[in-house]
């Protein structure tokens, strides 16, 4: 398996090439989403006013499509913005990312169903409870069996999910043999209705920001904080003396 990282690792470079250099344009879309997601979650630490002003500007600014990167996007369809020969490569890219994922594992998880199957490979040298059976010994019907035992299908996806660091350790942090990084961002992707080397929409999350800021009650929770940490402070300081004395 780890043989197997390292040559998956080294195919998605080969394929991929080189990422392209992020535009100035493309950052500013990712800052200006990201400026309206801060806001929302720390509007309690500015006043209301200043609340007010930045939402008032932010949401103005999300309706209008001030920070597109191509404002004529704005108006475009999905099917469009996928025809665009850039977010094609950009969704090649993507598939091919994704099917460097899952061919090896598939390949990998069938051998070992075909030739392994109801095998026991290891055994732990510590004891475990019954919770931990049917993830240890995938594969075998075997209810009176320790569970100790660790079948091979077991061990495979113990290895999946436990060698990130040994990839780590040899190919870098941002490398492309970890396969549960591949099932985190699959999953993050479903979540959020997106599939895996889909564009981004940022006029749909712009909107969406927007009204994400305009529902938000805003309360601030520095009002009269200076009166709040004299009658904290002053109190423990008046225990305190009566304490001593």
């Amino acid at each position: 398996m780890v043989l197997v990282g390292v040559f998956r690792h080294q195919l998605t470079i080969l394929m991929t090439g080189q990422p392209p250099k992020p535009d100035v344009k493309d950052i500013r879309q990712g800052k200006a989403l990201l400026r309206g997601q801060t806001l929302a979650q720390n509007n309690s630490y500015i006043p209301t006013a200043a609340f007010i002003e930045r939402k008032k500007y932010l949401c103005q600014a999300y309706e209008d499509g001030t920070y597109l990167k191509d404002k004529a996007s704005k108006d475009k369809s999905p099917t469009d913005l996928m025809a665009d020969p850039k977010n094609m490569e950009v969704m090649m890219d993507g598939m091919k990312k994704q099917m460097m994922g899952i061919v090896p594992q598939t390949l990998i998880m069938g051998w070992i169903q075909f030739f392994f199957s109801g095998f026991i490979l290891i055994k732990l040298p510590f004891p475990l409870g019954l919770r931990f059976k049917q993830m240890l010994q995938s594969g075998i019907m075997t209810p009176n069996m320790d569970v100790k035992w660790v079948s091979s299908l077991s061990w495979y996806f113990i290895n999946l999910f436990g060698l990130r660091g040994v990839f780590a350790l040899i190919l870098g942090g941002e490398n492309s043999a970890d396969g549960t990084r591949d099932m985190t961002a699959m999953s993050t992707m479903g979540a959020m209705g997106q599939q895996p080397g889909q564009p981004q929409d940022f006029n749909k999350q712009f909107l969406s920001m927007k009204d994400n800021l305009s529902i938000i009650y805003h309360e601030w929770d520095l009002e009269n904080v200076e009166q709040r940490v004299l009658v904290k402070y002053g109190k423990q300081q008046r225990i305190f003396k009566s304490t001593r004395k």
